[in-house]
């Protein structure tokens, strides 16, 4: 029985022993997915939003003694209108805004349970990157770029495949989500700095339409080492989301190359076009050039762990910004 590669290397070449133990590579977590060998920063991320989630529970029942309040409150409230274990519908929420008379701080905690599932969503796509940047390094290692599988003569050749479509696409949905993070935490901070002051009804959130671009509406703009600072690196993630929602791929003919040495691959990459200061080099209708070679594939485990870097210290931000406002 033939026995799957324990290491996933940045060039596409796999091995089953830690042989260039020099080489960030990816190995197989037990929880089931492919991790990389230096810290991504998943886990600072799940630290920082626990904290986030504990601020605004504390800001929220300040001077309440919310602890005591907690097991009075059914579990539909955190979920009805959230969560597919709550199978109810509009009108049964409707209903329980009735029920403030019976269910103490009834409002309170509905608003909380809101802001709570803002960083919940947080921590969820997070943890989606992670498990897509390690799905992209299997498909990259792992299975030939070409069906069936041959000896190929020496040189470099490039594939169009199922595989290299499944690469590509696991490509853009890493750029997206990362910019799905940028949304959801202009989201957090705003409700954070605008804290609703009467909750004798069931406020609506502030941030219920913002984006990204809103950005400066809030106290954090442009703050260095956050994910509101004006850098080449956001810039980067901006364009190559909104490239691939817009406008097209991020090749016309998406394709993934091989270098073959002796019948065998010895190097895979997949490039991306050249960018300068964030931007696609751009000639009238045409912005996707390749003369740098840029090896994404080189590079993304890098992207990753700095844009969760970020994210960490936004979140620590904004919970901090939490509790010295309200003297928690």
């Amino acid at each position: 029985m033939m026995t799957v590669p324990i290491y996933l290397y940045l060039d596409g070449i796999p091995a089953d022993a830690p042989g260039r133990a020099d080489e960030p590579s990816f190995a197989f977590d037990p929880q089931g997915m492919w991790r990389f060998s230096s810290d991504d920063g998943w886990y600072a991320v799940e630290a920082a939003a626990v904290e986030m989630h504990r601020m605004f529970a504390r800001a929220i029942f300040k001077g309440l003694r919310y602890n005591e309040l907690l097991p009075l409150v059914p579990p539909f409230i955190a979920t009805l209108g959230h969560n597919s274990e709550a199978a109810g519908s509009k009108s049964d929420f409707e209903e329980v805004l009735g029920l403030a008379n019976r269910i103490p701080e009834l409002h309170r905690f509905l608003y909380l349970y809101d802001c709570q599932r803002l960083v919940s969503a947080i921590q969820e796509c997070a943890k989606e990157i992670i498990q897509i940047q390690g799905d992209f390094y299997s498909t990259f290692n792992l299975e030939s770029f070409f069906y069936p599988p041959m000896k190929h003569e020496d040189g470099l050749r490039y594939s169009t495949s199922p595989v290299v479509t499944k690469l590509f696409a696991f490509l853009s949905f890493l750029f997206i989500r990362m910019h799905s993070l940028l949304d959801y935490t202009v989201k957090v901070a705003m409700e954070a700095e605008k804290l609703p002051t009467n909750l004798n009804n069931y406020p609506k959130m502030s941030s219920l339409n913002a984006q990204y671009g809103d950005r400066k509406r809030v106290g954090l703009n442009k703050e260095a080492g956050t994910l509101f600072e004006d850098c080449t690196f956001l810039v980067t993630i901006e364009t190559l989301r909104n490239h691939i929602i817009h406008n097209g791929l991020l090749d016309d003919m998406p394709k993934a190359y091989e270098e073959i040495k002796d019948g065998v691959a010895a190097e895979k990459y997949i490039l991306m076009p050249n960018m300068t200061d964030g931007h696609f080099d751009k000639f009238r209708n045409r912005n996707l050039f390749y003369g740098r070679e840029d090896k994404i594939n080189r590079r993304l485990p890098f992207i990753v762990s700095e844009f969760l870097g970020r994210q960490e210290v936004t979140l620590r931000a904004i919970a901090e910004g939490l509790r010295s406002r309200h003297d928690l």
